[in-house]
């Protein structure tokens, strides 16, 4: 009966070891500092500190539902109700964001730029990967239709986590943008994870993911299954571009190609010749740049 009890409180040991090692992972994953950030932007030419700091903008200052502030920036140089949202990936911040909104500024717009919650200036205390995010994204929008009003042309731009973000909000939130841009989302958390688990580990996620799945909901309030921008896709009626690197080996691009099939109604898909995770837009300037103003001109202007 001893050795019983012993072996049964070492399963429960291990069982509970690992529900906390990789929630922890998954909530409490390492962000890169600001400066890490600015200095690869700036490196790829996609930020200059002084026409950063020149550019017409408004700081914003929102509270998210869960009581944290979303912080960020309205750039508007122009005198126009078209705003895009852009919604950075995981560990990133704000300035990751700038050389999409250095493009559609180009094409005329005003943009939106914020941290997520964990990320930046903004507060939380946890990642989510969009379960949390998608209703901060929705105060966002809401916040932007009170400034440029009802019918105001709005489109959302995420990267990564963002784009998962966008894509849930529109599916579980409300379809609230004219349009959404997706640009290297996965199409399931669960799936996603256990392709990590194999990459990186080099673990299966069939014991794994079941116990940190049970440990995510007590710990954080979510199961990884709810996470899936792949089952409410459909439920997206506005018109989605869906952009992936071929080569991008940390999300593989099939993800994007699962979403664009199942996804109803006015849809693009843009596959990056060039380029790992969330570098399509860096790799592939002129191309990227085509495949946004191709998409604007058939859905949206």
């Amino acid at each position: 009966m001893k050795k019983l009890l012993i072996g049964i409180g070492v399963v429960f040991s291990v069982i509970f070891a690992i529900g906390i090692f990789f929630t922890n992972k998954i909530m409490y994953i390492k962000k890169k500092t600001e400066k890490e950030i600015i200095d690869r932007e700036t490196l790829d030419g996609h930020y200059v500190q002084k026409t950063f700091d020149e550019l017409p903008k408004d700081e914003i200052n929102l509270m998210s539902p869960y009581g944290y502030p979303i912080k960020g920036y309205y750039i508007k140089p122009y005198q126009t109700t078209k705003t895009m949202i852009i919604c950075h990936g995981v560990t990133m911040s704000l300035y990751n964001s700038v050389k999409y909104m250095n493009l559609f500024i180009e094409l005329g717009w005003n943009v939106v730029i914020y941290d997520h919650r964990k990320h930046g200036l903004s507060g939380g205390k946890t990642t989510s990967y969009g379960y949390y995010e998608k209703f901060d994204l929705a105060e966002v929008v809401r916040w932007v239709r009170s400034q440029t009003g009802e019918k105001a042309q709005i489109g959302i731009h995420g990267e990564s986590m963002g784009a998962v973000t966008a894509l849930l909000y529109a599916g579980h939130i409300e379809d609230g943008a004219d349009f959404y841009i997706a640009d290297c989302p996965f199409a399931a958390l669960w799936e996603q994870l256990n392709y990590r688990l194999k990459t990186e580990f080099k673990l299966s996620g069939k014991l794994i993911l079941p116990v940190a799945n049970f440990f995510l909901k007590i710990r954080d309030g979510y199961r990884i299954k709810e996470i899936s921008p792949l089952s409410i896709i459909d439920r997206i009626d506005n018109p989605v571009l869906f952009i992936h690197s071929k080569d991008d080996d940390y999300i593989p691009s099939m993800s994007s190609q699962l979403l664009f099939e199942k996804k109803k109604g006015k849809k693009k898909i843009y596959l990056a010749e060039l380029g790992e995770h969330a570098m399509s837009y860096t790799k592939n300037n002129k191309e990227y740049k085509k495949a946004v103003e191709e998409f604007l001109e058939e859905f949206v202007n």
